[in-house]
């Protein structure tokens, strides 16, 4: 395979890839490790990359200008596997402006590479994860275990029915290589959905057993929720958390998506959801 050039080298499958293919090279704005290079995603005509035909963005799909396009090219740029989301597609009607700003940004970021890349014959792939988990270091599972370990319970919305599938970066990060090495994928887009397939409900139950705890889960009624939020708005009007009672209604929406296609084409076999947490460590990581 060509040399693998790895933009997004902290996000989470961006630090899986480092296992997979260590030979890979890394960009980041803080170089820290030998094969670290240096890309502001904000100026990338300082970019100094040469020979990379193969190209993994892990960062905000955003982020990928256009210009920073034409650096990669430039450098020799022939195959590129993008990560989008299917957030994509669940907040797009999302009462929050900011959920569907990104929605936004996604869906033009998509573009953008799709037509690039096919006036600069480059062939792409975008993949579009569900929930992306990696013990630790993530914004959802470990978010739960630390809650779990802070309260000793956890309230959800409801019966919590909404289905989910959660996938580990380390089954992206996998992905993201077998895409390289499969001709099929070109210029077509994925679902990556995890294993299995299970109610918000149950996935808060399997974090509390991966910790060796009893499931204490506390079903608080949408009214309890959207009332507790109402009042956080009015003695913190600017807080951030605002417009988390809609994060707490989507615990009984559906998010399914069919990886049926990435298992065809190149073999997708994500895991179960079966989170491992270091006993005595904090879940939220260092």
């Amino acid at each position: 395979m060509s040399k693998i050039l790895v933009i997004g080298a902290t996000s989470l499958v961006g630090q899986r890839l480092r296992d997979i293919v260590p030979q890979a090279a890394f960009t980041t704005r803080k170089p820290k490790q030998p094969n670290d290079l240096f890309l502001d995603l904000m100026h990338p005509q300082a970019f100094e990359g040469e020979g990379f035909a193969h190209v993994i963005v892990t960062s905000p799909l955003w982020l990928i200008s256009e210009a920073v396009l034409e650096a990669l090219w430039a450098q020799g740029m022939k195959r590129i596997v993008a990560f989008s989301s299917t957030s994509r597609f669940t907040k797009t009607y999302s009462p929050q402006p900011e959920e569907r700003r990104v929605v936004e940004l996604l869906s033009e970021a998509e573009a953008r590479i799709e037509a690039f890349c096919a006036t600069h014959d480059v062939d792409w792939t975008i993949l579009r994860p569900t929930l992306i988990y990696d013990e630790g270091r993530d914004q959802n599972v470990s978010r739960i275990a630390a809650t779990i370990d802070r309260l000793g319970v956890f309230p959800v919305c409801g019966r919590a029915s909404g289905l989910r599938q959660p996938v580990h970066a380390r089954d992206l990060a996998q992905a993201a290589v077998d895409v390289l090495s499969t001709d099929t994928t070109a210029n077509r887009a994925y679902d990556l959905s995890g294993g299995e397939t299970l109610s918000y409900c149950e996935m808060v139950a399997r974090i509390f057993a991966s910790k060796g705890r009893p499931a204490r889960i506390l079903s608080l009624p949408e009214w309890a929720w959207r009332l507790g939020f109402g009042v956080l708005g009015v003695l913190r009007p600017g807080s951030a958390l605002k417009g988390n009672v809609h994060m707490a209604l989507r615990m009984n929406s559906d998010l399914v998506f069919d990886h049926s296609d990435a298992t065809r084409d190149f073999g997708y076999g994500p895991g179960i959801f079966k989170p491992e947490f270091t006993a005595g460590a904090d879940p939220r990581g260092s």
